[in-house]
């Protein structure tokens, strides 16, 4: 059980969540972010991420409760009469997540660090196949891995882009991330890897200045990199409420048996 006393309240600008703003904000009794204990969510999957990580660039996480309002809502709870809504809070059962910590040095020496909660995802920038050597826990496991690029998610992101590289879909509580080749051209039978979550990754760039690659961690990108180190982020977690019979476990289960 999850007990709140002060809400806050976030409404993607999309057209569908835009058309009930009105009935969600004359419920009352909203706090701003900064005052929060949770804070509820009305949009799709994509404003979820973008809410979960502004608090984590400003440093104050709070547990989120979201309403789907978009195309697949995968991390949020269907929508339902708001007469009940701060009743399901109440009910909902939480369910932790930590995100990836991605450290990217590009070519001209500048160094990036980002968060993602789904995926990080280094991808060719031109018609030259990328050339990356991957080393897991100082290791190096493929000298050189010839593709389009290479993926590490989450659980939680193990149902995105992930699964459409034919990735696996991992166990929310699994404690496992999916290493995941996209278009693979050499080694030809290599199809990725799945790794605990403890461990640290390390993908290199080969011939950086002919085949350039960029990295994206969820929505940020960097250009143009030579090394990039993921792992993941234990001292960032995240809280997500489900309704009960609702829960992220049983949505990662059911996309197993989906054709």
């Amino acid at each position: 059980m999850a007990e709140f006393a002060r809400l806050a309240l976030a409404i993607s600008d999309s057209d569908k969540a835009q058309a009930v703003a009105a009935d969600y904000r004359a419920l009352g009794g909203w706090v701003p972010l900064e005052r929060a204990d949770a804070v509820v969510v009305v949009g799709g999957d994509g404003f979820m991420l973008q809410t979960l990580h502004a608090m984590l660039d400003a440093g104050r996480v709070l547990p989120v409760y979201g309403v789907n309002l978009g195309t697949v809502g995968f991390l949020m709870n269907r929508q339902r009469p708001l007469d009940k809504l701060l009743a399901r809070i109440a009910r909902a059962n939480p369910h932790t997540i930590a995100p990836l910590a991605m450290e990217a040095r590009a070519r001209d020496g500048t160094c990036y660090e980002y968060r993602a909660i789904n995926e990080v995802s280094l991808l060719r920038e031109t018609r030259q196949t990328a050339k990356l050597r991957i080393t897991v826990n100082d290791k190096v496991r493929i000298d050189e891995l010839v593709c389009d690029g290479v993926l590490v998610s989450t659980p939680a992101g193990s149902t995105a882009y992930n699964l459409s590289a034919s990735g696996p879909i991992l166990p929310l509580d699994s404690n496992l991330l999916a290493l995941t080749p996209i278009s693979p051209f050499r080694p030809r039978r290599w199809r990725g890897a799945v790794l605990p979550d403890r461990y640290c990754i390390e993908v290199t760039v080969k011939e950086p200045d002919k085949r350039p690659v960029s990295v994206v961690a969820d929505q940020k990108e960097v250009r143009d990199v030579e090394q990039v180190v993921i792992r993941v982020a234990q001292d960032s977690a995240l809280t997500l409420l489900f309704d009960p019979g609702h829960s992220l476990d049983e949505r990662i289960v059911a996309e197993q048996f989906q054709v």
